[in-house]
C-alpha cells in the first residue's frame, strides 16, 4: 500500500528505504516473540549503530550523522513499523539519552560518552519519574547532595525505559534546585529493581531504579547545577516530537494487517471490503493517518528550523497517540474474531499503541500544556 509522499527530499527518502530494509530483515521476524518473551534483543543494539540511527541528531565528530529531528521521526517510524517495542526503546536511547546529552553536555562529556552511544556498544536512558512523581515529575524526591568533588544521590527512579539494560543513564536529582547528571552503571550505591510487567511494549525493558548514597563526580553534571528543570522540560519537547513517530506506524501496521484481511475474508458470498461500512472504516482510518503523518512532519521540521513550540509538540503525540489506539481498536473490529486472537498482531498492536497517551506526559498533562499556552499568548 502507498502512502501520501510527503517529499522530503532525497536524503530523507533514502534513510527511510535503508531503516525499513533493515527492520523488515532484522526486526519484523521477531516482534512477536520479543513480545510473547518480554524479553530485549541486545544484539539488535550494535546493528542500529551501525546502521547509522542511534546519533541521528548528533555531530559528525561524535560518530553522528547530524541529519536532524525530522530524520529522527522518521528512523523512530521505520523501526517501530517492525516492532513498537523496540522503537520506544531506540526513541529512549538516542533522543531522551543521546540528544539530551548532545544538546546539554559539555564538550569533556560528549567525547566521553557519545561515541559509544552512537555506536550501540552501549545502551542509554533517561530517569525523571518516581513512584510518587510521574505527572508532577517537578516534586521528585530523589535528593542530590553536594560533597566535595562529588554528589551523593539518594532515591529511587520509576517506570524507566532501557533501566536493566542502560549504561549510561540521565538521571534528574534535587538539591538547590533540580539537577541533571550522568550516571554509569557500575557507580558505587546504584542499582536497578524488579522488571516490570507491562501490558504491552514488551521487550522495551522498564524497571525501578535504587540510589544509595550513589557518588556521582560532579563532572558528571548535565548543564548548569540546580539548572536542571530547563533540560527537563525542553528535553520532553524533544522527546515528545520524536516520539510522534511511534504511533505513526502503529496505524501503518493496522492498515497493513486490515487491507489485505478485508480482501481475503468473505461473507455473505463476497468479500467484506465490498461492503460499504467495511469501505467507509477504512476511509477514515486512512484519513487519520495522513492527518497525523502531516502534523508529526511539520513538527519535526519545526525542530530543524529551531521553531518548535511546546504546545505543537504536545499537540503532535497527543493528537497521534489518541488515533493510534483508536486504529488499533478499528483493526481490531474489522478483524472481528480474528482481531481479537493473538494469532493476528491487532491486540498486540492496541496494547502497545496504549503506551503512548501515558508516556512522556499523559494525555491530559499534554491538554494542559496546550490550553495553557494558547491562553497565555491570547492575553
Amino acid at each position: 500500500m502507498s502512502y501520501l509522499n510527503f517529499d522530503h527530499g532525497e536524503t530523507i527518502a533514502m534513510l527511510r528505504e535503508s531503516v525499513r530494509d533493515f527492520s523488515q530483515k532484522e526486526i519484523s521476524p521477531r516482534a512477536a516473540e520479543i513480545d510473547r518473551t518480554n524479553q530485549f534483543p541486545p544484539d539488535l543494539w550494535r546493528k542500529l549503530g551501525a546502521l547509522g540511527v542511534l546519533g541521528v541528531t548528533v555531530e559528525e565528530e561524535y560518530g553522528g550523522t547530524a541529519m536532524g529531528y525530522l530524520a529522527h521521526v522518521i528512523a523512530m517510524e521505520e523501526i517501530s513499523r517492525a516492532s513498537a517495542s523496540i522503537g520506544l526503546s531506540y526513541g529512549a536511547h538516542s533522543n531522551l539519552c543521546v540528544n539530551q546529552i548532545r544538546r546539554n553536555g559539555s564538550a569533556a562529556q560528549k567525547k566521553k560518552y557519545l561515541p559509544k552511544l552512537v555506536s550501540g556498544e552501549h545502551v542509554g536512558a533517561l530517569a525523571m519519574s518516581e513512584p510518587g512523581a510521574g505527572s508532577d515529575v517537578v516534586g521528585m524526591k530523589l535528593r542530590a547532595e553536594r560533597k566535595k568533588d562529588h554528589y551523593v544521590l539518594n532515591g529511587n527512579k520509576m517506570w524507566i525505559t532501557n533501566g536493566p539494560d542502560a549504561d549510561v543513564l540521565v538521571i534528574y536529582g534535587k538539591g538547590e534546585g533540580i539537577t541533571a547528571f550522568i550516571v554509569e552503571k557500575g557507580m558505587k550505591g546504584f542499582s536497578t529493581a524488579q522488571k516490570l510487567d507491562k501490558l504491552g511494549m514488551r521487550g522495551s525493558n522498564t524497571c525501578e531504579l535504587v540510589f544509595r548514597d550513589c557518588e556521582v563526580p560532579a563532572e558528571n553534571v548535565l548543564g548548569e547545577e540546580g539548572k536542571g528543570v530547563k533540560v527537563l522540560m525542553s528535553g520532553l519537547d524533544y522527546e515528545r516530537a520524536v516520539l510522534s513517530g511511534g504511533p505513526l506506524v502503529i496505524m501503518a501496521a493496522c492498515m497493513d494487517v486490515v487491507l489485505p484481511f478485508i480482501h481475503e475474508r468473505k461473507q455473505f458470498g463476497q468479500s467484506i471490503g465490498e461492503f460499504q461500512l467495511m469501505q467507509g472504516k477504512i476511509a477514515d482510518m486512512y484519513t487519520t493517518f495522513s492527518a497525523c503523518r502531516a502534523y508529526v512532519y511539520a513538527v519535526g521540521q519545526a525542530l530543524d528550523r529551531n521553531e518548535t513550540t511546546r504546545k505543537d509538540a504536545a499537540g503532535a503525540i497527543l493528537y497521534a497517540a489518541e488515533k493510534a489506539t483508536w486504529m488499533a481498536g478499528e483493526a481490531i473490529q474489522a478483524l472481528g474474531g480474528m482481531g481479537y486472537i493473538n494469532e493476528t498482531p491487532t491486540g498486540r498492536l492496541w496494547r502497545d499503541a496504549k503506551l503512548y497517551e501515558i508516556g512522556a506526559g499523559t494525555s491530559e498533562i499534554r491538554r494542559m500544556l496546550i490550553g495553557r499556552e494558547l491562553f497565555e499568548k491570547t492575553a
